[in-house]
């Protein structure tokens, strides 16, 4: 869909503001039979801007797919719809997300909080049906909702699917031989990305990110990864973060990392700044979190970039994978000093060689860690083939 912004009008708009209003986002909704053509003012990008910020949303007061997808969703609390699962067409909401935390209280594994009422979720509240002796459908209707509300939580001292998430990946083992990773470089075919003009030579974003995922496809397959992209150096057609994640989804990867660079219209903005699946008090993906400040130390570190931070989203590409994934922008592509390195060749080889060693480190006990920026990543092909 086309971004709706500040001075749009017509139904899309008064839909946006109605759920701003049941979200208390926004004061109150034009009369019916007063105002059939709101606007989108002011007040409105204020509005947006919040739900987005407490969203772990891109915060740009526009309503594009994701966060229209998003809004849908934030208006369902458990109880209000019956839920079940459905295969082409699962149910997303809030109330999906609030009856998966919910679930994790009471000790049953749903899988990620992630809002999708997907199989897993309909065999965890059939679980629950059955203790509380309710028939194990697997719906969540009033009698389940009423049974959920009535008992108390049996699970303390931590979120139980982030210690099984975390467990989970420290038991495979601190080798990189046979583990996959899926390198998503950003945009692609007619979406450049950002595109900045330099000399006689016209950069673009996503050629610099696929030259940075093909070099970090080589290091990581000569050190025993299996290893697959997204997309090639010139795909046909752009490729939605959903088209990415279900990739990397079917071929059972252990780890996502999506690489893209950033853009501002002030040229001094610069830095690197990497960011994992969560919300500010929601749930969060703790080997994800991991990930992302290993790569932005090492990114730090190793190239003197400026550390603009780690941060949680909810972008697709981050909650609907089902390994720990990351997206990392590699500085400012409309910062001079940022672009002078980035075109540089033996600079992007730092770059790789960061996100290589955060990988390996991944992989460690957190008792056999090593200070960033110390792991010499040409030993890693050597040390994989002594361990076979």
């Amino acid at each position: 869909m086309r971004a709706i912004r500040r001075g749009a009008r017509g139904a899309a708009v008064a839909e946006i503001r109605s759920i701003l209003v049941v979200l208390d986002l926004l004061v109150d909704a034009p009369s019916p039979g007063m105002n059939t053509d709101p606007e989108f003012d002011a007040d409105t990008e204020r509005a947006v801007r919040a739900f987005q910020q407490s969203h772990g949303l891109t915060v740009d007061g526009e309503v594009g797919d994701e966060t229209w997808r998003s809004l849908d969703a934030a208006r369902w609390r458990l109880g209000q719809r019956a839920l079940f699962h459905t295969v082409g067409d699962p149910y997303i909401g809030d109330d999906v997300r609030q009856l998966q935390e919910r679930l994790l209280e009471m000790g049953f594994n749903p899988g990620r909080a992630d809002g999708i009422y997907g199989s897993r979720t309909a065999h965890a509240v059939a679980q629950f049906q059955r203790e509380v002796g309710l028939r194990p459908d697997g719906e969540c209707g009033p009698a389940t909702v009423g049974a959920l509300r009535r008992l108390g939580r049996k699970v303390i001292g931590g979120r139980p699917q982030l210690l099984r998430e975390a467990e989970t990946f420290r038991d495979s083992g601190p080798t990189l031989l046979g583990k996959r990773i899926v390198i998503d470089p950003g945009h692609g075919g007619p979406d450049t990305g950002n595109v900045v003009p330099d000399g006689p030579l016209r950069w673009t974003e996503a050629d610099l990110v696929y030259d940075l995922a093909a070099r970090l496809e080589g290091r990581l397959a000569a050190a025993g990864m299996r290893v697959n992209l997204t997309r090639g150096p010139q795909p046909s057609a752009a490729l939605s973060d959903r088209d990415r994640v279900q990739l990397a989804n079917e071929l059972g990867a252990d780890l996502l990392i999506s690489i893209h660079l950033d853009g501002h219209r002030n040229p001094e903005a610069g830095g690197v700044a990497t960011y994992h699946y969560g919300t500010v008090s929601g749930p969060t993906s703790i080997v994800g979190e991991r990930l992302a400040k290993l790569v932005q130390r090492e990114i730090v570190v190793r190239t003197g970039l400026r550390d603009c931070q780690t941060h949680a989203k909810t972008w697709e590409l981050l909650r609907l994978s089902r390994m720990p994934a990351v997206r990392v922008d590699v500085g400012y592509l409309t910062s001079p000093s940022d672009r002078e390195r980035l075109i540089d060749p033996a600079f992007r080889e730092r770059v790789v060689e960061a996100m290589m060693a955060a990988v390996q480190r991944m992989y460690l006990p957190v008792e056999a860690d090593v200070p960033t920026g110390s792991i010499d990543v040409s030993l890693l092909r050597a040390l994989t083939n002594n361990a076979v």
